[in-house]
């Protein structure tokens, strides 16, 4: 299935449904083959304008879902609406919720040492009889990248999620992606913290009024900084209008 790709500041954005981004990666699992997914957000999206080697990632990416009311907003302020956003954490999470009934295998691999775990713990909960073969915390130096790949391999899953924070996440797996095997490959920010409960998920109602970023500034006060990336993108995005 492809979709429709809007270019906002450089980045090509994939607009499909949430139910179209998940046939899609079902699609990707069958034919096996290994594929990258990315989940742009505006943050994201930024940084790729000074990032010429995340830039190249995110286009060479299979998938790229708008991640964020601000990639939404962009597209639709570009002249090219889309249907939805789609949040790599429910994106996730669907795919999760899939992969018992279809018997996929899934690995965990990020996040600070046992909250891959916390967050496996999680999901088996959610969602009973799901396969995840295998997590990894995500500090390590390069002496243990080949054993990282090697645990991957041997696990075969069929759905990898990488939580190493943007762009760490994209880089690794966009350099590994061969070597490591797996059908797909997705980085997830902080959707172990979620899960495991070490980060809180803005409530549904900041969701909806598109305040999300706003509640991570509030709970997180350290990512003040990174939250000034979005009247930037705003402002960049409006003089990018042709």
């Amino acid at each position: 299935m492809s979709f429709d790709k809007v270019d906002i500041l450089g980045v090509k954005v994939d607009s499909p449904t949430m139910g179209q981004a998940v046939e899609t990666v079902q699609g990707f699992i069958e034919k096996g083959e290994s594929t990258l997914i990315a989940t742009a957000n505006a943050e994201m999206i930024m940084r790729a304008t000074y990032d010429e080697e995340l830039k190249t990632i995110l286009n060479a990416a299979d998938l790229v879902v708008p991640d964020g009311a601000g990639t939404v907003w962009a597209a639709g302020y570009l002249g090219h609406p889309m249907p939805e956003r789609v949040a790599g954490y429910d994106l996730s999470q669907e795919l999760m919720k899939l992969a018992p009934e279809k018997n996929q295998r899934i690995y965990f691999f990020g996040s600070a040492p046992g909250v891959a775990d916390m967050a496996k713990k999680k999901a088996e909960e959610w969602y009973p009889g799901i396969n995840i073969v295998g997590t990894r915390n995500g500090f390590f130096t390069a002496d243990d990248e080949p054993q990282i790949i090697a645990d991957i391999k041997a696990a075969k899953p069929d759905i990898l999620f990488v939580a190493l924070g943007v762009p760490k996440q994209e880089k690794w797996l966009y350099a590994h992606l061969e070597e490591l095997e797996v059908p797909v490959s997705i980085g997830v920010g902080g959707s172990f913290d979620v899960m495991a409960g070490v980060m809180q998920r803005a409530p549904l109602w900041m969701q909806k009024a598109k305040l999300e970023w706003l509640f991570r500034g509030l709970k997180q006060p350290s990512r003040i900084g990174r939250l000034m990336a979005l009247p930037k993108f705003v402002f960049k995005v409006m003089g990018s209008k042709k």
